[in-house]
C-alpha cells in the first residue's frame, strides 16, 4: 500500500494538467513514453502484463473498493497515488462517466520480432475504433505480431487503448514500420484483400505462415503494398454493400484462418484414428 497518497481538488493543478496532456496529445504521449489507460479493467490488464506504473490517479468515491485497493498495492513502489474528486475525474477523462482509476504507464517497447507464422501489417489506420477493433480480433484469433505504418493513429491513445480491450498488452506493436521491408522479409504468403481480388477469401489456403495486409479506411491499401503481395483475396458480398468496414473486413480474415487451421487439425486427428 502506498505511505501516502496526495490530494487534488483544482482543476489548475500542474499534475492533472500534465495528465490532461497526455491523454489529449500523441506527441506528448511518444515524447514522455507513455500511456494512460481508463478503468480497471485495462489498469489491472497493464498490470498483468508487466507495465510499469508511474502515477495512479483514484476516484475518491472508488477508494475502498477491493479492485482499486489492489491496484494500489500493486503500484505501491513505482506510482505517485493522487485522489481527486469523482467530477474532477470526469472532466479529465473522456469516458461518459468518471472511472474509477486512470493509470499513466510506462510505453512498451516489443522485442526484435521473432520467427511467426502470421502477422498484421497495418497501412494509415486512421479510425481509433478501426484500430482497437482489428488489435481485439488479432489476439482473439492467435496473431501476436502487428506492424503499424508511421501513418496510423496513435495505436496507444486512450479510444485505441478502450477499443481494444486488453489487446494490446498481448502483442508485440511494431510502431513507425517500413512495411515494405516487413512485407519483402516475410517468408510466407503475403495477403491484401481487394475488390478485384481474383480468388475468394474461402478459396485461400491460409493454414501455413501468412501476412496480412489492411489499409486505410478510404483509400485502402497502396501500390506498393498490392505489388508485393502474392496473393489479392476478395470477401464475397452478396449483398447490396460496395465494401466492408476494414475492422470488419479484418477480423473476417483472421477467424478465416482460425477456421482453417481447426478444421486442418480436425482431418489429422480423424485421419489418425483411421490408421
Amino acid at each position: 500500500m502506498p505511505q501516502s497518497i496526495k490530494q487534488i481538488s483544482s482543476p489548475h493543478n500542474d499534475t492533472l494538467k500534465q495528465l490532461i496532456r497526455l491523454i489529449e496529445q500523441g506527441r506528448e504521449r511518444r515524447k514522455q513514453g507513455l500511456l494512460v489507460v481508463e478503468g480497471i479493467h485495462l489498469a489491472q490488464s497493464a498490470m498483468e502484463a508487466g507495465l510499469g506504473c508511474t502515477q495512479l490517479f483514484v476516484n475518491r468515491l472508488a477508494r475502498e473498493k477491493t479492485e482499486v485497493v489492489a491496484l494500489m498495492a500493486a503500484t505501491s513502489k513505482t506510482a505517485s497515488v493522487y485522489e481527486l474528486d469523482e467530477n474532477l475525474l470526469a472532466r479529465v477523462s473522456a469516458l461518459a462517466s468518471a472511472p474509477e482509476v486512470l493509470a499513466v504507464c510506462l510505453r512498451p517497447r516489443p522485442a526484435p520480432a521473432p520467427a511467426t507464422a502470421a502477422r498484421v501489417l497495418l497501412e494509415d489506420i486512421q479510425d481509433p475504433g478501426n484500430m482497437g477493433t482489428i488489435l481485439r480480433s488479432a489476439a482473439a484469433s492467435g496473431v501476436t505480431e502487428v506492424y503499424l505504418s508511421a501513418g496510423c493513429v496513435d495505436v496507444y491513445a486512450p479510444k485505441v487503448l478502450r477499443a481494444g480491450m486488453g489487446a494490446h498488452f498481448h502483442l508485440a506493436l511494431h510502431e513507425q514500420a517500413d512495411l515494405p521491408s516487413v512485407l519483402a522479409d516475410f517468408a510466407g504468403v503475403r495477403l491484401v484483400t481487394s475488390l478485384a481480388g481474383d480468388r475468394s477469401l474461402y478459396q485461400q489456403d491460409l493454414t501455413g505462415p501468412v501476412a496480412f495486409v489492411f489499409g486505410n479506411e478510404g483509400a485502402g491499401v497502396s501500390a506498393a503494398l498490392h505489388d508485393a503481395a502474392d496473393a489479392r483475396v476478395r470477401i464475397p458480398m452478396p449483398g447490396h454493400a460496395e465494401s466492408l468496414n476494414v475492422a470488419m473486413a479484418a477480423t473476417l480474415c483472421l477467424f478465416e484462418r482460425v477456421r482453417q487451421l481447426e478444421s486442418a487439425g480436425s482431418e489429422r486427428q480423424t485421419a489418425a484414428g483411421n490408421r
